[in-house]
């Protein structure tokens, strides 16, 4: 860049009266970025005086220890945003979205800012979201690749992940009294102190979970608390990625080490006589209430809580999927009441995912959980569901969403009742992959066809979720690879094991291949049990829930076909179900 006096002069002659009043005497946003190998650095910020605010950034640009080395170093551009409209809360708010914005930017390794400064209601809050598509498609047009589509960002699962979102109100009380929790205890010498959030799918509990995680790392830099040890756990190999990269993109990894890990790890990896600060576990329904073979203990949320002073934990009892995670009611009862007697129980109830009236969740709740197919309401929200006569005609619908721009997340996902393993030969039996078969249907299972990628593309799938994989629209997804994240359109094939007999839905455990659900369970009093038919109901649910703008189904059993379309009311083949389009 040239002499930040050349730069004022450039701006003060050789720009209109209009522009010259906007850059220099409004409140601006603007953007630093450079490139790192193939990647971008980036820094947003916002002023009431560009030059005297990209000044202070030079002047610390001697130090190689600071972000600021980086724009003489690598030849850092420089983007200034201005707007007739902006005040200060406006031009916070587009920093805000832009910093969501560009964590979610493949291309994106790493962001400098510290943290971001939610605004709430102001005079012209809203123009916000007209005034922000304005300037991402004026900064996309000078790079697309340092800024892609909004499309492409919303439906990334970094996005959906991110601690910048700006929460809800509940979420913030949420936020403030972990937060406050944790500084209490850290400064009463406490440990054990267990803080539980209940959340059924699509209530928020990630974004609240990695928002609280990255603000209190932030709060205690500000407290001079930086030998803070905090922890982010989850027990599922997708969602460990996508932290791993919120990790990476915000600093974390370089100011704490390694923040970000499976349950396992941790707790071969501390002890209790000297228990961390705080551990933050996303999707704790998921964690292990007996030992298998790379675990050695009973209890993984026990282990942990004996190794952190303050422990927080999303829990949903319905996403439970296997033998291995099943909660005895009396023990989970018992550290509900843990909570509760500490004033540390919170439950999430607002659904945040889909977007469908109440009426329309309903119908899903009585379908998922009371086993009961009821007719289709009304929705005027512009949610859809279809059923379908044949699994070709649900892969079809899929596609065509796919193919739209706003709608490129669709996929086809299914019961777990065909035959997938790891560790057995499909040369044995003949097959190229495994699959799902319906007649003379069969589609792959999903993460089958990425042994036919070539080598960079396996490189890029190892930072994206299973449906952000463009050949996964080829494929059939399962819970272990959709559980906690979002599709645009979920095209759910219901297989042998979900069944409809004497006007009530059946899970068949004896039809599904997913031996983890439907093997024998030890209970604590030594006892043996199964609980194939709970954990089956589960599984559907979570499918269910994945879509944010619609759900089709497939049902492979006759008579459940037959009541869907009846609940529906559907005359023809794969018509829309009684749902009014926007």
């Amino acid at each position: 860049m040239r002499s930040l006096e050349a730069f004022r002069e450039k701006l003060e002659n050789h720009s209109s009266d209009k522009e010259k009043t906007v850059l220099l005497d409004y409140p601006i946003v603007y953007i630093h970025n450079w490139k790192s190998g193939e990647e971008y650095e980036i820094y947003i910020g916002e002023s009431n005086d560009v030059v005297r605010r990209t000044k202070q950034h030079y002047d610390k640009a001697r130090d190689k220890g600071c972000w600021q080395y980086q724009l003489k170093k690598n030849s850092a551009s420089l983007y200034i945003i201005g707007h007739e409209h902006f005040n200060k809360s406006l031009t916070l708010d587009i920093e805000n979205r832009l910093m969501l914005y560009m964590m979610s930017v493949e291309n994106v390794k790493k962001i400098h800012n510290k943290r971001s400064n939610r605004q709430n209601r102001y005079y012209t809050d809203d123009e916000l979201n007209e005034i922000f598509r304005f300037i991402w498609r004026n900064l996309r047009n000078t790079d697309s690749l340092l800024f892609p589509k909004e499309s492409v960002i919303k439906d990334s699962a970094l996005f959906k992940a991110s601690p910048l979102h700006k929460l809800t109100q509940e979420q913030e009380d949420v936020k403030d009294r972990i937060i406050e929790k944790v500084f209490h205890a850290l400064k009463k010498n406490e440990r054990g102190q267990l803080i539980f959030i209940d959340g059924e799918a699509g209530t928020g509990k990630t974004v609240l979970n990695s928002s609280t995680f990255y603000e209190l790392y932030s709060e205690a830099e500000e407290q001079g608390r930086e030998d803070l040890q905090c922890y982010l756990l989850v027990n599922h190999d997708e969602q460990i990625t996508v932290y791993e990269q919120i990790a990476e993109k915000l600093g974390l990894n370089d100011r704490y080490g390694k923040v970000v890990c499976k349950p396992t790890t941790f707790i071969n990896h501390h002890s209790a006589d000297n228990p961390i600060d705080v551990a933050f576990v996303d999707e704790a329904h998921l964690l292990l209430t007996q030992g298998k073979q790379s675990y050695k203990g009973n209890n993984q949320l026990e282990d942990i809580l004996n190794r952190a002073r303050v422990t927080v934990v999303m829990f949903d009892e319905y996403q439970i999927l296997t033998t291995e995670q099943y909660w005895e009611a009396q023990i989970l009862n018992h550290y509900r009441k843990i909570a509760k007697d500490n004033g540390n129980h919170f439950e999430l109830r607002k659904q945040m995912r889909m977007a469908a009236s109440e009426e329309t969740i309903s119908w899903i709740d009585d379908f998922t959980k009371n086993k009961k197919v009821t007719k289709l309401p009304m929705d005027g929200t512009g949610y859809e569901i279809k059923v379908f006569d044949g699994p070709s005609e649900l892969e079809a619908a899929i596609k065509k969403r796919a193919g739209e721009e706003e709608h490129e997340l669709s996929r086809m996902i299914a019961t777990y009742d065909w035959e997938y393993s790891k560790n057995s030969s499909m040369e044995e039996r003949m097959l190229a992959y495994w699959e799902v078969r319906i007649g003379d249907w069969h589609k792959p299972w999903n993460r089958e066809l990425k042994k036919e990628l070539g080598r960079k593309e396996k490189r890029r799938s190892k930072t994206l979720s299973w449906a952000e994989q463009p050949q996964t629209i080829n494929e059939v997804g399962s819970t272990f690879t959709i559980q906690g994240f979002d599709l645009n359109y979920a095209g759910v094939i219901l297989g042998p094991s979900v069944k409809y007999r004497d006007g009530e839905i059946v899970f068949d455990a004896s039809a599904s291949f997913n031996a983890k659900a439907t093997r024998n369970r030890t209970l604590s009093d030594g006892t043996k049990r199964k609980f194939g038919e709970t954990l089956i109901q589960h599984e559907v649910r979570v499918l269910m829930t994945r879509g944010v703008n619609g759900l089709y189904l497939y049902a492979c059993d006759d008579e459940l076909r037959r009541a869907l379309k009846e609940a529906a009311g559907s005359q023809g083949k794969h018509e829309t179900l009684l749902i009014k389009r926007k």
